[in-house]
Order: structure tokens, then C-alpha cells, then sequence
């Protein structure tokens, strides 16, 4: 467990991962992270306030970023699973307001948040 550790250390301290630390391969995906996780946070609320064409830009958006991100050379998985994360919560965020648009009985459910 010590040699795991220590190897764990090494790299860690590595010159290359110093210049990983320092590159846009990192801080690129990084910055974006902030996307995805306003998409999850924001499928607790009510789905009354949510853009469908939003929505829709960005699972277009985050689809083609992920492409990029598996063709740039070295190909960048932080920067796919910071786009898959977030394709993933907004077609949640989709399927939400296509429920709640043009599938629920709005007038029934505004009588039920009345109660």
C-alpha cells in the first residue's frame, strides 16, 4: 500500500503532470463543469421555467464538444465527461419540459399546488 502511495506521489509531482495542471486540457473542462452542474441542480425546480430552445442548444452544443473532445490530439476525457454529464441532465431538462408542456394537463396541476 506504501509503494501504491508513493508511485501515486511520484506522479503527482511529475513534470508532466505540472504541465497538465497548467494547460487548457485541464482548465478548459474545469471551467465548463459549471454547466452540467447548474443542469442538475436546477432539475429540482419546477419545470414551468425551463427553455426548451436553451435546452435544446445545449444538448447540440455539448454533443459536439464531445466529438472534439475524443478527436483533439491527446484526446481530452475530462473535457468528454464534463459534455456528457451534461448532455445527459439536459435531456433530462427536455424530457421535463416536454412533459410538462405538452403532455400534463397544466390546469390540473396548477389546482394541485393550490392544496
Amino acid at each position: 500500500m506504501a509503494s501504491l502511495g508513493k508511485k501515486l506521489f511520484d506522479q503527482l509531482k511529475s513534470k508532466e503532470f505540472r504541465t497538465y495542471l497548467m494547460s487548457t486540457h485541464f482548465w478548459g473542462p474545469v471551467a465548463n463543469w459549471g454547466i452540467p452542474l447548474a443542469a442538475i441542480a436546477d432539475t429540482q425546480k419546477s419545470p414551468e421555467f425551463i427553455s426548451g430552445k436553451m435546452t435544446l442548444a445545449l444538448c447540440f452544443y455539448s454533443a459536439m464538444f464531445m466529438r472534439f473532445a475524443l478527436r483533439v490530439q491527446p484526446r481530452n476525457m475530462l473535457l468528454f465527461t464534463c459534455h456528457l454529464t451534461n448532455e445527459c441532465a439536459q435531456l433530462t431538462q427536455g424530457a421535463r419540459f416536454i412533459n410538462y408542456n405538452y403532455l400534463s394537463d397544466k390546469s390540473q396541476s396548477k389546482t394541485e399546488e393550490k392544496k
